[in-house]
């Protein structure tokens, strides 16, 4: 096996809420890269960090939802690639899933003007990259389907559930 090492993560926050299930979105400051762009949790990975782990570091410093908060993990089995034309690469990303309570209270970062709570054709609408339409729509059946979810569910500690013991 030949590993690579993710330059980024992509997490998609969610909550089955009394209206059903809502995507959490933010949008970026006008300092940032993509100035306006309402997305998920995006961030990169610390060296010597595992990536799952990265994923929930990046909700909790850019919304504020901790462990406390979070439900369930999730690894998505999805990774993007796109092109970045400043450094003339190719950059990767992982994309996971958090499930936090439904009176989770997230809180606008300093990277981040706004957020949130949308239903899915929202959160298709605010999107400007169609792959996360695919995030959106697994999302919707892991929420939906435990017996689905179990095999994409990750502990605390960004290990696969379903995966038995080495």
């Amino acid at each position: 096996m030949s590993p690579v090492r993710p330059d980024l993560i992509e997490c998609l926050v969610f909550r089955v809420a009394d209206a059903g299930l809502e995507h959490l979105r933010i949008r970026r400051a006008d300092d940032r890269i993509y100035p306006g762009i309402w997305q998920p949790v995006t961030g990169g990975v610390d060296p010597g960090e595992r990536v799952p782990l990265a994923a929930l570091r990046e909700v909790e410093e850019e919304t504020g939802l901790g462990a406390q908060d979070v439900e369930a993990f999730y690894d998505l089995d999805q990774v993007g690639s796109f092109f970045d034309e400043e450094n003339d690469a190719i950059v990767n990303s992982v994309i996971f899933a958090v499930r936090v309570r439904p009176k989770a209270m997230p809180r606008v970062s300093g990277e981040h003007v706004d957020l949130r709570w949308c239903d899915r054709a929202e959160a298709e609408r605010l999107s400007v990259w169609p792959p996360y339409r695919d995030s959106y729509e697994l999302v919707e059946r892991i929420a939906g389907d435990p017996d689905l979810a179990r095999w994409f569910a990750l502990d605390p500690d960004g290990r696969r559930s379903a995966r038995p013991p080495r």
